[in-house]
């Protein structure tokens, strides 16, 4: 909440969106944007009834005719990076934005993870200081929740990333900007819609709900008062409005007010992606999740864990095309729900879209399971992800590894590297049918790569569906 009141304060202290008396644009389209290289740029707005636009941008230029209720929608053609730019709407007015750069445009959004800003974060003060990218460009968008779409933020901001303008900004995105920013020298932009302590139900479009059977009938409690965790009121107001503002791709990084109900979670961010993809119309742009950090105190036995299954739904949302995650259960904090290491968050997010996105040939993640294989007493495991090989992180004994046999009842096991897999055992279990790593609200598990990239969680087991009791 800290976060959003004091980007609130400064978009109060932000240039004007563009408005005026004839021709009128989405506060997204003001002075200092980034616009998306490499693709076509829609550009929409308001004017009189049937009245003609022109869209210029350099030598590049584009028509429309508002409709009769007065939207007209325009496509500029692909753009190379570089800039400033000015960019001008004419009609009965003339509209101009200055300052324009082309380069990658990426949306941020979720929960106070993603929220947190560069001051909060790990050696925040410095991180301020040394913020000084003119070319990363800073969007902080707003609204209140909305029973239905809204055609345009209610608040809204672009900015140049600087020591001033930085400290309240989203950590993440603004760490994962610098990195693709250092590494493609191209400017980039940041759409940060993040919103403290909201649940996924509020971020959902009406259309995906209506699309799946397993989340339709929540759309039965939309009804006033307002709150979080209605059906659709958040993308009514933060995320409709952007589309289809051309990007690059997505940043999610929510989850912990959803951990209650991970089985319901299996269905509900497919459906988001999907949603969101619709929405913007440019096919299977890439989403990037963040998955859950390690909380809370550490459990001396095995035992089921709602972080874990929760984990598991952020993964298997990643069987979608262009679709993956991030694994941060080594740099969480036991104590504290908002973890400061955001500079990791975000290089981890950014190794996967370098090498994803941007056709990067290098491994990207940590181990992944790959197979399991039942040798007599033991069970071997082999992975993907090796970058270079599987170690144990910090050194040390393997750990995080539980065995079951046929009762389902796990316990510790004992885990080696052995080449390119990992045996494991357990005295206590004769003949193994399952395994499990780091199944746990905050697991011990220190399994690794060479790159010094955690192993995910996994199970090979069908767990207990404890949120659905």
């Amino acid at each position: 909440m800290f976060y959003r009141v004091v980007a609130f304060a400064l978009l109060c202290f932000a240039p004007s969106a563009v408005c005026h008396a004839g021709i009128r644009l989405p506060c997204v389209f003001q002075d200092h944007m980034v616009l998306q290289r490499g693709t076509k740029i829609p550009v929409w707005g308001w004017a009189s009834p049937g009245e003609k636009v022109t869209v210029s941008f350099d030598s590049a230029s584009a028509a429309a005719t508002a409709d009769a209720g007065g939207t007209w929608k325009a496509l500029l053609p692909p753009m190379t990076p570089g800039g400033p730019h000015t960019f001008t709407v004419r009609g009965s007015s003339i509209v101009t934005v200055r300052d324009v750069l082309v380069g990658d445009v990426w949306l941020c959004s979720g929960q106070a993870n993603m929220e947190m800003g560069v001051k909060a974060a790990q050696n925040g003060v410095d991180e301020v200081a040394a913020a000084k990218y003119p070319k990363i460009r800073l969007f902080f968008g707003g609204g209140d929740m909305a029973e239905t779409p809204q055609v345009d933020e209610k608040n809204g901001s672009w900015w140049v990333c600087g020591p001033e303008t930085v400290g309240y900004f989203s950590a993440v995105g603004y760490f994962f900007a610098r990195a693709i920013h250092q590494a493609e020298q191209v400017p980039v932009g940041i759409l940060n819609v993040s919103w403290s302590g909201t649940q996924i139900e509020g971020w959902i479009p009406r259309s995906a709900y209506a699309a799946d059977p397993a989340i339709a009938p929540m759309l039965a409690t939309v009804k006033t008062p307002l709150q979080s965790t209605m059906p659709t009121v958040i993308y009514n107001s933060r995320i409709h409005p952007l589309a289809p503002f051309a990007l690059r791709g997505v940043l999610w990084y929510q989850g912990e007010s959803n951990t209650s109900r991970p089985a319901l979670y299996r269905s509900e961010l497919p459906a988001l992606i999907r949603g969101w993809r619709q929405a913007w119309g440019q096919g299977d742009f890439p989403f990037l999740i963040v998955q859950l950090p390690n909380f809370q105190a550490a459990k001396e036995q095995p035992a089921e864990s709602q972080w874990a299954e929760l984990r598991e739904a952020q993964a298997l949302a990643c069987r979608l095309p262009n679709a993956d995650y991030a694994v941060t259960i080594d740099i969480g904090d036991a104590q504290d729900i908002h973890p400061r290491n955001k500079q990791e968050v975000a290089r981890r997010l950014a190794r996967i879209a370098l090498n994803t996105t941007y056709g990067g040939k290098a491994e990207y993640s940590g181990p992944r399971l790959r197979q399991m294989e039942i040798q007599g007493r033991s069970v071997r495991l082999s992975f993907t992800q090796l970058g270079g090989g599987l170690v144990a992180n910090g050194g040390g004994r393997l750990t995080g590894f539980v065995l079951a046999g046929a009762d389902g009842k796990f316990v510790w096991a004992d885990a080696a590297i052995v080449g390119d897999t990992v045996m494991v055992s357990s005295p206590r279990v004769a003949a193994p049918v399952a395994v499990r790593y780091a199944w746990a609200d905050n697991p011990s598990g220190n399994l690794a790569n060479k790159l010094g990239l955690p192993a995910a969680p996994f199970h090979t087991d069908k767990p207990k569906d404890i949120s659905a009791k």
